[in-house]
């Protein structure tokens, strides 16, 4: 298309003293014509090829968006086995702990040391927390423990559960590990404060208050590899929700101790002392707590 216009540029040329006004006017405006569909030719190929190029780019776009949630998919499953699995190694160990509950048995799971020290500091507890050696079960009164509908530690409470810690930090029961089981009656969660606060229902109240128990004890420097947590809710009553004397029983947390499954490294004496870590930057992510906040307590 070019060279045609170029040819009609010199045939015009050419013509100019040769040819009428008027045809040399009509190759001129036939030349002009050509020339600026050239142009819009030319644009229009330019404007195809930006289109494509974007919707090129847009299509790589969602591909790779399609394959992240592919990715947090799976990631999201992996992790929901995980946590169904430890679920369900927690509920087989404290169904077995109940299960022995009704039984006879010659001695106890604790040693003796171990016995004395929390029955005695049951004792001194005047009712908040009771203790069973037979299956090595302690049991704190959860309309003393926490708020009505709070999972927070009263503080008289957190300080029985602190010397509770020093026993089982003692070297009698080191080799102890511990399951933390909340409980509460079948009075449903209603009161918009306490939802607000996370306690969603039953179940998740029961959950969060076994983990304030753990956490305490993981402040007062027991092992967290000895301890795990869950929440029954209202599914495993002691007694008869029919009666306020039945619920108060059934509002609970059981501290459930045992011989360690764990098999942890040992560190063979008069080895040479760990070459300390070089000093870095402290790392801070979504995990690191600067402040506490003191939560008011609650009324379910």
């Amino acid at each position: 298309m070019a060279r045609r216009l170029f040819a009609l540029g010199v045939l015009g040329l050419f013509l100019t003293g040769c040819v009428a006004r008027d045809q040399y006017e009509a190759l001129k405006m036939e030349r002009n014509a050509l020339a600026e569909q050239l142009g819009t030719a030319q644009s229009s190929s330019a404007a195809d090829r930006a289109a494509a190029d974007a919707w090129k780019s847009q299509q790589e776009r969602l591909i790779a968006a399609g394959d992240d949630k592919e990715k947090m998919a799976a990631t999201l499953t992996k992790e929901n086995a995980e946590l169904a699995s430890r679920l369900r190694e927690l509920q087989t160990k404290y169904e077995g702990a109940l299960n022995n509950q009704g039984n006879i048995v010659m001695g106890s799971p604790l040693s003796p040391e171990v016995n004395r020290d929390i029955a005695a500091l049951a004792e001194g507890s005047e009712g908040v927390m009771t203790f069973d050696p037979r299956t090595g079960t302690v049991k704190l009164k959860s309309d003393v423990t926490f708020g009505k509908g709070s999972a927070e530690l009263t503080p008289g409470v957190r300080q029985m559960v602190d010397r509770l810690a020093a026993i089982l930090n003692s070297p009698a029961a080191k080799n102890y590990e511990l399951l933390v089981a909340g409980h509460t009656d079948n009075t449903p969660v209603s009161n918009p404060a306490t939802i607000a606060a996370g306690h969603k229902d039953n179940m998740f109240l029961s959950s969060h208050r076994a983990i304030s128990v753990a956490k305490e004890l993981v402040a007062q420097h027991v092992s967290a590899q000895r301890i795990g947590y869950i929440g029954f809710g209202d599914q495993r009553p002691v007694a008869a929700n029919t009666t306020t004397e039945g619920q108060a029983k059934n509002r609970r947390v059981e501290i459930m101790i045992s011989p360690t499954t764990l098999k942890s490294p040992g560190v063979a004496e008069n080895a040479a002392a760990p070459v300390a870590p070089k000093k870095t930057a402290p790392i801070v992510n979504k995990d690191t707590i600067t402040t506490v906040e003191q939560r008011p307590i609650i009324t379910k």
